[in-house]
């Protein structure tokens, strides 16, 4: 099969390029190296790779062409970079999504998976379900909600396959690593490594569901496989939440608090039970498990 990656050099996009690779596909890359929460890129040399933002319609629809399958992962995917640059988050996430779905359209590719966020549920209580309303709390929610609706009309409208995944807090190797904005679980764990305090935002009472990539990574080839179930959400979790002290309790004792971050939900907890019922898909890495035997 021939697939094209949307930021396949970045944190998920890079493990899932490597596990198509290894599965014996053809894989495309498109990747402009844009996040500044990465202290590293990862372009696998057996895939075809391109250095190009996905927004660049003229340089990049070439590439769709003879491709079976889209998996659009690139995006602007932090909060707190999103809230201070609303205008450059939405161009990347909404119209970078336009421009994909638009040239995967033209190319005549027949399926595009989507990379969204349980940001999307803002502060609905949990746990998550994909029937419950939108509640967008930041630039970052909003764009990528958009980008959800755009997928949903393009299979509507045209047909496409679209599969849309709202992932909840992935971590794991290859997990960005830079800067305070980076996901907490590296960011604790760079901190200890470098025999820093961990910074708590907030109070830490706030939960999340964590989800290792290995398992973002087979839902995605899942959804590759699916003859069905299009133009739908599906959540990405694993099932189960954590604290931030709870992480933070698993890792070091030497802490510090720093200010509360505005946008950002209290709680989310995912119910994957629509996947599991399309796919069969179950998580199989807990949080807490890996951090001990990481």
């Amino acid at each position: 099969m021939n697939y094209l990656v949307t930021g396949g050099a970045g944190f998920i996009g890079s493990n899932l390029v490597d596990r198509l690779i290894d599965l014996g596909n053809n894989v495309t890359v498109i990747d402009n190296e844009y996040s500044k929460v990465h202290d590293q890129f990862y372009w696998n040399k057996k895939a075809k790779n391109y250095k190009l933002d996905i927004r660049d319609y003229q340089n990049t629809k070439n590439l769709y062409n003879g491709i079976d399958c889209v998996f659009h992962v690139a995006a602007e995917s932090r909060i707190q970079p999103a809230i201070n640059n609303p205008i450059e988050s939405i161009s990347i996430n909404s119209v970078g999504t336009a421009t994909v779905l638009e040239c995967s359209k033209e190319a005549g590719v027949k399926k595009v998976i989507y990379s969204s966020t349980s940001s999307a549920y803002g502060k609905n209580p949990v746990p998550n379900h994909e029937l419950q309303p939108d509640d967008c709390l930041n630039a970052y929610s909003v764009s990528k909600v958009n980008g959800e609706k755009l997928c949903s009309m393009y299979t509507q409208l045209f047909g496409i396959e679209t599969i849309i995944f709202r992932y909840f807090n992935v971590y794991g190797e290859r997990q960005p690593l830079k800067g305070e904005f980076a996901p907490v679980v590296g960011l604790f764990m760079k901190q200890f490594k470098d025999k820093q305090p961990l910074t708590i935002v907030g109070d830490g009472n706030q939960k999340r569901d964590f989800t290792h990539v290995s398992d973002v990574v087979e839902a995605n080839i899942l959804a590759s496989q699916v003859k069905n179930g299009f133009g739908e959400v599906y959540n990405i979790g694993f099932g189960q939440n954590y604290s931030i002290l709870d992480i933070a309790n698993m890792i070091s004792d030497d802490v510090i608090f720093i200010p509360a971050r505005i946008g950002e939900a209290k709680e989310t907890l995912a119910l994957y039970k629509k996947f599991n019922n399309l796919t069969g898909w179950t998580p199989k890495i807990s949080l807490k498990d890996w951090i001990q035997n990481d």
